[in-house]
This record gives C-alpha cells, sequence and structure tokens, in this order.
C-alpha cells in the first residue's frame, strides 16, 4: 500500500536538455526485470553530490565521491538489485569496470562515469551481465519525459511505485525545467538512507554553487525522512545542471535567481522524498512531524527524529492507538541527540496531535479526551506537532507507520 502517492504520467515528466536516460533489462538478480539504467550528460554540464554517512559506504559510492573530485562528468550508471556494499576490494574493482564500459561506450574518460547500486549487500556484483546490456541502454537513450518514466521505474527494488516530479521556474527571461526521480523504501533514516535520488536542471549554474545547492536541498528534503531509522551503505543524491537553457550563469547565491532555482529543485526533492515515506515498506499512514519552539533547528530535528525512529511510536500510529505517552517518551529521550536538550524543562512542551492539544505543563492535556485521540489517529495522512517552548526554532521531519507487512517484506528481502 502507497500512502496517497502515484507516479506521474510521462507528459506530467519534463523533458531537461542536456540530460538522455536509457534503460534495459540485465538480469542483475532477477530475469525479466528493468534493473539498468544509463543517463548521458551533454558537454559543459555541472554535478554535484551528497553521499550516506554510513562507514561501510558501498564501493559505487566510493567510487562516486573521486570521480566527482574531477567535476567533468558526463553519464551516470545505476544498477538495482546487487548493492556492490560489503564487497571489499572486488567491489571497487568492479564498480570501476563498470565505469570503463560506460566511458568506452560513449568515448569518455572513466573518470567521467559515476556508478550507482542498490539491491542486497555482500553480493559480488555480475560485472559480464552489466558489461554486456549497457549497448541496449545506449540505443535506449531519450530525452523526453518518456526516458525519466522508464528510468524512475528501472531504478526501483522494494518500491511498490516509480518516484518522480518535475517543475517549473524562472530565471530572467528563461523558463528553466527541473525533474527528478528517486527510489527508496526501507532502510531509512537521516542523513541519506537506503535510497538514491537524481534530479537535473537546465539552469546555468557555477560548480561553486551547484555544491552549495546539493547540500541545502538534501537537508530540507531527503535529510527529513525515516521509514525505520536504519542507515543505508548506497544513499546518493546527484543534482546536475546542463546550462541548455542559457540562462545568465548564477553565480551568487544572495541573488533572485538563486533563490528561484533552490526553490525549484527543493519542490521536486521534497516530493520524491515525501514518496519515499508514503512508500515505506508496509506503510498504512503518513505522518508529519513539526517541531517548533527550539534554539535552534537542529534540536528541534533531534526531538522528530526521536519520535520518527521509536517502534514503540510507529507501531502505535499502525494501530491507531493514541498511546500517546509513547510519544512524550519520544521526545525525553531526544536529549540523547542533541546535547542542548538536556535542559528541557518538560513543563514548557505542549503536543498537539492534528489539532488537538494532547499535553502540556508535563502532563496530559486538561481538554483532552480519548476519543479526539482516536478521531487523530484514524486518517492515512497525519500531523504532530509540538512546541518545545524555549526559543524561535523549527523543522520537519515526514515518517510513516510501522506495519506487519514491514516485517515480512524485509524478512523475505533475498527470497
Amino acid at each position: 500500500m502507497t500512502v496517497n502517492y502515484s507516479t506521474p504520467t510521462v507528459n506530467q515528466l519534463l523533458p531537461v536538455a542536456g540530460v538522455r536516460l536509457g534503460v534495459t533489462e540485465a538480469g542483475i538478480r532477477k530475469a525479466k526485470q528493468r534493473d539498468l539504467t544509463l543517463i548521458e550528460l551533454a558537454v559543459g554540464s555541472r554535478v554535484a553530490g551528497v553521499f550516506t554517512q554510513n562507514r561501510f559506504c558501498a564501493a559505487p559510492v566510493q567510487v562516486c565521491q573521486q570521480h566527482l573530485a574531477g567535476h567533468d562528468i558526463r553519464a551516470l550508471v545505476i544498477n538495482t538489485g546487487i548493492a556492490n556494499a560489503g564487497t571489499g576490494e572486488p567491489g571497487l574493482t568492479a564498480a570501476r569496470a563498470t565505469c570503463g564500459a560506460v566511458a568506452a561506450l560513449l568515448d569518455l574518460s572513466d573518470r567521467q562515469v559515476l556508478p550507482f547500486s542498490t539491491g542486497v549487500i555482500m553480493e559480488p556484483l555480475p560485472l559480464k551481465r552489466i558489461v554486456s546490456a549497457l549497448p541496449a541502454c545506449q540505443a535506449a537513450l531519450r530525452g523526453d519525459g518518456q526516458g525519466w518514466f522508464d528510468a524512475a521505474q528501472a531504478i526501483m527494488t522494494t518500491d511498490t511505485v516509480a518516484k518522480a516530479a518535475s517543475q517549473m521556474a524562472d530565471i530572467g527571461d528563461k523558463t528553466i525545467s527541473v525533474t527528478g526521480i528517486s527510489k527508496g523504501a526501507g532502510m531509512i533514516k537521516p542523513n541519506m538512507a537506503t535510497m538514491l535520488g537524481f534530479v537535473a536542471t537546465d539552469a546555468a549554474i557555477s560548480q561553486t554553487l551547484l555544491e552549495q545547492m546539493v547540500k541545502e536541498v538534501a537537508d530540507a528534503s531527503f535529510n527529513c525522512i525515516s521509514v525505520d531509522g536504519d542507515t543505508s551503505t548506497n544513499d546518493s543524491f546527484i543534482l546536475i545542471a546542463t546550462g541548455a537553457a542559457k540562462n545568465a550563469e548564477i553565480k551568487t547565491a544572495s541573488g533572485e535567481d538563486y533563490a528561484a532555482l533552490r526553490d525549484a529543485v527543493a519542490a521536486v526533492a521534497v516530493e520524491l522524498a515525501q514518496a519515499i515515506v508514503r512508500d515505506g515498506e508496509g506503510a498504512t499512514k503518513f505522518i508529519e512531524i513539526r517541531v517548533e519552539g527550539g534554539i535552534d533547528s537542529a534540536e528541534c530535528k533531534a526531538v522528530g527524529y526521536a519520535i520518527a525512529h521509536s517502534p514503540l511510536v510507529k507501531t502505535a500510529f499502525f494501530a491507531s492507538d493514541p498511546n500517546l505517552g509513547r510519544i512524550l517518551a519520544a521526545i525525553g529521550n531526544a536529549a540523547q541527540f542533541h546535547a542542548s536538550l538536556g535542559d528541557l524543562d518538560v513543563r514548557t512542551v505542549r503536543l498537539w496531535l492534528g489539532d488537538t492539544l494532547v499535553a502540556e505543563y508535563g502532563g496530559r492535556a486538561a481538554s483532552y479526551h480519548e476519543a479526539d485521540g482516536v478521531r487523530a489517529m484514524a486518517p492515512a495522512e497525519i500531523l504532530i506537532r509540538i512546541d518545545l517552548g524555549r526559543g524561535s526554532a523549527q523543522a520537519k521531519v515526514w515518517t510513516c507507520d510501522l506495519s506487519y507487512d514491514y516485517v515480512k517484506i524485509n524478512a523475505d528481502y533475498r527470497s
């Protein structure tokens, strides 16, 4: 079940000049499944990325980080089924060889190619199948909405729906396009999760500002989601700017052009990030956690994460059980994740479920009735709002409930 999300149609996905995508069936882990994607970028494209914080980061992540240092990226290759993580030196060799095969096909250097993998950890990458299938990817390259649509489907693993989004924005006298795809449904936690995200725009922007923007956007989107609190080994979010729109190159972050582009990119990234939560493995509810009144946004996020990661909270939401003391316990537990919360005065904290005040002054609100909580927990989309009462900072975190199906999906993942 996916909570209030459906994949955009082909016609809803904007082409991005300078980007072509092609997919094919490589038989990487399962037969008759599109599992290999090639993305070709025009000359002069700029690319920036952020990656998993997991110390066991996968071989393709390591190779991506090395190749991005050279900046001149012209192609991306993405396989599903096998993560090429926990594979040691042979995994690095396979990731580099994949780049070499793409480079030979497109007349590039190896370091102009970024590799990405997602799937089962600690299994070797079937390099021969990938190399053999790459010419079919090249033959399928196309720059229209169908190319994006096909790629969104080809990067899925346990996802039940493909995830894609588009936006337009005016920059100077030019209208620019932004389109992106992502995958992810489990092993999702802030600081990137088991997710891949690729967003491209035809706007022209300096490399330095693109690198700034990808971090800002990640912090406002993919780093605000949690399904199960597990950070994966392969997480990657890539932002591409081809410059094909021919706007005056954005060279300063203080102007209107940077803000307009950032807002459009962020809108796409937020839609993709929320789609991951809505498609959380076994999820039946989408939950937004707003934390206000903090000293800084970091402590607000720490409170949000503490709630979003709590199995006790998440299972209560699955059951529509207003056992709301679990949320208070999670708020109190957040001091483990942010030092400044060690002096949190619970008497200043207020908690709402929807528009129902649940707790204040350190306990149950006098106006709260169990029936109100039951009603508030029934919908498929739920808002939790917390006011810490100690400042003006705020933050949002998006999560989902934890159901029986989550266990079933992950218990059967390798079968």
